[in-house]
This record gives structure tokens, C-alpha cells and sequence, in this order.
């Protein structure tokens, strides 16, 4: 972190410099894309409701889209930033619960019994039940064991549930095969094809998770000097894991069930905003809400213009910014 980013007046600018970019994005994102429109266009749509083309694809597919895609990436980059606490690993990401394997093997399987028939309110639904009910089921395999607590067990049950949900998936998927467009569509993670509604039934979880990750900010920069300087300091670490829990369950969990499983977001994101104003959870909390956002709306929209008139999936655009910046700080962290 540099000096000039030491101040509280210097960080509430920034923060509030990256809102404004944040909203310029997002209506960027609204205008422009295969069909291109201007303010007149999108303030018409709003104020006429004439039912023009232009009126259905600005209200009904690009703001719907924005929105969940701003809404998704600030999620995926708090549950990182908070999940890198928990586990104490640098490279942690909401994956690392089985979130993602989890949402997707409930999708499945919902397919799979109940076909065509499945409605995407339901499969939200499903989505968001299977993430929930992973993370709980690796929480409570990383608590087995005496020595209470050990962020290597975590990570150890994380990882051998979400390839044991992937194989079974994968097996679903080839014993029936016409749940398989519909369950690519999730695995690789998109916010086309996605309604306004689809977001108001996931944003109530996201307003818990986030007021959660503001409140245990204080916490969290105390759990990050280790068990015994915060049982020193009067911290209840069991209480403040489940919280913590929680939190990534909420919010991963609702933007996995409304975009599927975005990739790298909850990676990049903590380490570029600590480098800016360092490992104070008051502050890094909403910093990554912000540029996970920005992040997220800024992939999307140039994704639509990589492959016109075809649109890369989302998903698809954040792992090939994710996988060298993995590559970098396993490397940095290797050498230091």
C-alpha cells in the first residue's frame, strides 16, 4: 500500500472514484453490445414503455444483465476475500467450500428427475440450496478430527467433495444426456439469458451476506494474526468461523445460483484491493465490493465483442484474466 493511501480521506476518494467508474461501466454495458443505443434510447424505454424492440431489449435483457452482473461480481469478491481469512490461504476462492460443484449437482439432478419441466426460478432455487448444503457438509468434514479447527482440513474437504459432486454430475450427465445443454449453461457461468427477477430472488441473501462481511470486518483483521493473538484479544474463533460460513454461503452461493460458477473473481480481486489499501477488512470489504463488480460488468461487456455476433460466456472471460494472475501469486508466494 502506498503512503498516499494510508488516509482515511485518501481511501473514501478512491472508493468513491470507483463507484463513479462503476456506474459509467454499468451503462456502458446497458448501450452497448451487438445493438447499439444511446441515452435518448434507453430514457424512451423508460419513460414510454411503447414496447419497441429497443424498449424490450434495454429493459428486459441489458439492464437485467448489468445488474446481476455488478450484484454477482461483488459477492464472489467479498466470499473470496473472507475465505482467504478463514482458511489462511492466498489462493482460497469460494470454490474451495465445493460451492460451485455443489450448485451444479443440484441442477443436475433437478434436470435429470424433472426435464424440460424445470422452470429457471426453480433451478435458481436448486442452485442455491446445493451450494448451501455443500458448504455446510465440507464445514462440518474440516471440523472432524481432534485439534479443533485446521484451515488444511478445510481446504482438504473442500476439494474431495467438489470432485466427488463433479464426478457424479459428470455421470448424470452421460446417463442423461438431455440434461446436458442445460447444465453447460450453469458450469460455464454466464448473466445472459438472466431476468430481473431471477436477481430479486437471490438479493435478499446478498444484502445479509454483505451487512454480515461489513460487521465481521473488525474480526476478521484480528483472525488474520492467527488463533492465539485473537483468542489473546478475546475474540470467540468458533463463533466468528460460523459467521464467516455464513457469510461465503450467502454470498457465494447466490451468485452461483444466478450466473453459475464464475471462476476467479473471489482470487483476483482481495489480492489487488490489499495491494491498494492493505489487510484492513473495514476498508478491503467494500473496496472488493466494488472492483469485483466493476470487474465482473467490464468482462461482460467486452465479451461481447471478442467473437461478434456470438457472445463468449462470462465465465469463459474471467479465467483467461484468473489463470496468470494464479500464476503470479503462486509464484510470488513461492519465492517470498
Amino acid at each position: 500500500m502506498s503512503k498516499w493511501m494510508e488516509s482515511r480521506g485518501s481511501k473514501l476518494a478512491v472508493l468513491a472514484a470507483g463507484v463513479v467508474i462503476l456506474l459509467i461501466c454499468m451503462l456502458a454495458s446497458v448501450l452497448f453490445g451487438l445493438q447499439q443505443f444511446g441515452l435518448k434510447d434507453l430514457w424512451l424505454a423508460y419513460s414510454q414503455f411503447d414496447g419497441s424492440n429497443e424498449h424490450l431489449i434495454l429493459t428486459h435483457t441489458r439492464m437485467p444483465r448489468t445488474l446481476i452482473a455488478a450484484v454477482v461480481g461483488a459477492s464472489l469478491a467479498v466470499a473470496g476475500a473472507i475465505m482467504q481469512v478463514l482458511t489462511r490461504n492466498p489462493l482460497a476462492s469460494p470454490s474451495i467450500f465445493g460451492i460451485n460443484s455443489g450448485a451444479v449437482l443440484f441442477i443436475v439432478v433437478g434436470l435429470a428427475l424433472f426435464g424440460s419441466s424445470l422452470t429457471m426460478s426453480t433451478m435458481i432455487g436448486l442452485a442455491f440450496a446445493g451450494a448451501a448444503v455443500t458448504a455446510v457438509f465440507v464445514y462440518a468434514l474440516g471440523m472432524q478430527g481432534g485439534g479443533g479447527f485446521e484451515p488444511i482440513r478445510l481446504t482438504l474437504a473442500g476439494a474431495c467433495v467438489a470432485a466427488f459432486a463433479s464426478s457424479v454430475t459428470s455421470g448424470l450427465i452421460l446417463i442423461n444426456k438431455q440434461s446436458l445443454e442445460s447444465a453447460l449453461f450453469w458450469m460455464v457461468g454466464s448473466v445472459s439469458g438472466r431476468e430481473l427477477n431471477h436477481l430479486v430472488m437471490v438479493l435478499p441473501y446478498i444484502i445479509a451476506g454483505l451487512l454480515l462481511a461489513f460487521l465481521l470486518s473488525g474480526s476478521l483483521n484480528v483472525m488474520a494474526l492467527g488463533d492465539e493473538n485473537a483468542k489473546g484479544l478475546g475474540q470467540r474463533l468458533m463463533l466468528i468461523r460460523l459467521l464467516c460460513t455464513a457469510a461465503v454461503v450467502l454470498l457465494a452461493g447466490s451468485a452461483v445460483s444466478a450466473a453459475g460458477p464464475i471462476a476467479f473473481i473471489g482470487l483476483v480481486i482481495p489480492h489487488l484491493c490489499r495491494a491498494l489499501v492493505g489487510n484492513d477488512h473495514r476498508w478491503l470489504i467494500p473496496y472488493c465490493a466494488v472492483a469485483g463488480a466493476l470487474l465482473l460488468v467490464t468482462a461482460d461487456l467486452l465479451s461481447r465483442f471478442v467473437l461478434l455476433p456470438k457472445e463468449v460466456p462470462v465465465g469463459v472471460a474471467t479465467a483467461l484474466i484468473g489463470v496468470p494472475f494464479l500464476i503470479h501469486v503462486a509464484r510470488r508466494k513461492k519465492y517470498a
